[in-house]
């Protein structure tokens, strides 16, 4: 079994994991041995999806190429996926935030299934990759991305969740989910910072300076500074509630766009 195929089990694997986790969240109450049984699935599948990373880079040494596998556009979905899967487990197992990990499986199925229109070929490296800071840019950058997933889901929650009739119960999530949208860019934020500073390095690096002003390291640059603001509006101004949730929705298109977006631009980065 090729890491190609592994990945297309482990796909459907999310969409039957993230359809019992609906079952489940229905039908019984938190804390439950059908919701035990979603996050010991959610698990399983982390695990698999870690052992399908690991084997295609095995299979890119087999092919005498031999780098880490994050340097398309396949490869980063792939890690995207893992990453936010990491994030929903995390998630639940601090907060125990059920509602998130229902939202986040769909999410993460359709960041896997999104590779299926994806050439997974292996190639070489071009010489500007050719770098130890690939893994340490690429892994920083999107387990800061996974962070920022979580808090955009979150986020969502809460704005619906204030859309309706106040109850103390309702009261009481919309208390964890504003703690969820807080703490995941609280751990995202420094990720991003540390992605940013490395890219830099690599930059200087490949291309013999630290910062050029590509699109990318300018989107970088921009949602750096939208997750900057909520930090400060949250921790000097004691902004909570819809205010950040809207920071955090904000935040997460910047990031969006900067991986997605400036592939249409002219500039050094892009995975087209």
């Amino acid at each position: 079994m090729t890491s190609t195929d592994l990945n297309t089990y482990l796909t459907f694997g999310y969409l039957a994991c993230g359809v019992f986790a609906l079952i489940s969240y229905l039908s019984s109450p938190a804390e439950s041995r059908a919701r035990k049984a979603v996050l010991a699935l959610v698990i399983l599948l982390w695990v698999v999806h870690t052992g399908a990373i690991g084997l295609r880079w095995v299979e890119s040494y087999q092919q005498g190429i031999g780098h880490a596998p994050l340097s398309n556009l396949y490869e980063s979905m792939i890690f995207f996926g893992w990453a936010t899967a990491l994030a929903l487990i995390v998630t639940r197992l601090k907060f125990k935030a059920d509602l998130v990990v229902l939202l986040g499986l769909p999410a993460v199925f359709l960041m896997m299934a999104s590779t299926f229109l994806m050439d997974h070929e292996i190639k070489p490296l071009i010489p500007a990759l050719q770098s130890n800071w690939l893994v340490a840019h690429v892994v920083t950058c999107f387990l800061g991305y996974a962070g920022f997933a979580v808090s955009f889901l979150a986020a969502l929650i809460l704005l619906a969740l204030r859309s309706t009739d106040s109850t103390e119960n309702q009261r009481r999530h919309l208390d964890l989910v504003d703690q969820v949208v807080y703490r995941a860019i609280l751990v995202g934020f420094p990720l991003l910072t540390i992605g940013i500073v490395t890219g830099a390095a690599w930059a200087d690096y490949a291309w013999g300076a630290y910062w050029s002003w590509d699109p990318k390291e300018t989107w970088s640059l921009i949602t750096w500074f939208v997750y900057a603001a909520f930090l400060h509006a949250r921790l000097t101004r004691e902004w909570s509630g819809r205010r950040t949730a809207l920071l955090s929705l904000l935040g997460f298109a910047a990031v969006l766009f900067t991986y997605f977006g400036v592939n249409y631009l002219p500039g050094l980065h892009s995975y087209f």
